[in-house]
C-alpha cells in the first residue's frame, strides 16, 4: 500500500511534491492506480525499481524530502527489498466528499440504501451492524473507534474496517478523533429508522 503523511499529501496537492520512494519486495501499486485520499483521489504513475546511486538531491526534494540521505535513511531496511520510484499526482476531488453532502435521494434510492445495508448485513458472521453502527456514530461524534468498538464488545480493526464500508458509501466521515455521520448518513439513518 502506498500511504502518505499529511504533509506530503498536502505538498502533492500544491504540486510541489511528484515523487515518492518506496523499498518494497515487489511493487505494491501499479501505473494508474487510484488512491483515494485526504486531499482528494491520487494517480500513480511510473512504477520502476532504482538503485540508490540513482537517487538524487532533486528526485528527494521532489519526494518532500530535504535531500538523498534523508529519503534513503527514512526507507524500510532489509536485503529482501528493492527501492522503486513512484511518479503521483493529483487527479481530482474524492466522489465521497460530494457524497456525503447530497440529501437530494428520492424515496426509491433511499430504499436502495437501506437494501444495501440489509445485504451487508446478511453477508456478515455475526448480528446486523450497520445500523448499530451508524446509530452508535450518530450518538457519539468524535469519540475514539477503540471505545465505540469496546461499546459493541468488538475489536478496534474490525470495527474500522467496517466504519469504512459506510465511508465507501458516504455515510460516515471521518474527523481528527473518531467518526460523525455525513448530511447522507443522517438522511439515510433517519429514513431506517422511520
Amino acid at each position: 500500500m502506498l500511504l502518505f503523511q499529511r504533509d506530503v499529501l498536502n505538498g502533492i496537492a500544491a504540486g510541489e511534491i511528484d515523487l515518492a520512494f518506496r523499498r518494497w519486495r515487489r511493487p505494491a501499486v501499479r501505473p494508474g492506480t487510484e488512491l483515494r485520499t485526504a486531499v482528494g483521489v491520487l494517480v500513480v504513475g511510473a512504477v520502476e525499481s532504482v538503485p540508490e546511486s540513482a537517487v538524487t538531491d532533486r528526485d528527494a526534494r521532489r519526494a518532500g524530502f530535504a535531500d538523498r540521505d534523508r529519503l534513503l535513511a527514512d526507507q524500510r531496511p532489509g536485503a529482501d527489498r528493492r527501492l522503486y520510484r513512484i511518479g503521483v499526482r493529483i487527479a481530482g476531488d474524492d466522489p465521497r466528499i460530494r457524497l456525503r453532502q447530497d440529501t437530494d435521494a428520492p424515496t426509491a434510492e433511499l430504499d436502495e440504501i437501506v437494501a444495501e445495508l440489509a445485504r451487508m448485513d446478511a453477508r456478515s458472521r455475526r448480528e446486523p451492524w450497520t445500523a448499530r453502527i451508524l446509530e452508535l456514530i450518530d450518538d457519539q461524534p468524535g469519540v475514539r473507534a477503540a471505545e465505540l468498538a469496546a461499546e459493541l464488545g468488538r475489536k478496534t480493526q474490525p470495527f474500522k474496517a467496517d466504519v469504512r464500508k459506510l465511508k465507501e458509501r458516504g455515510l460516515t466521515e471521518s474527523l481528527e478523533t473518531g467518526y460523525r455521520l455525513s448530511p447522507r448518513g443522517r438522511l439515510v439513518l433517519g429514513h431506517l429508522r422511520a
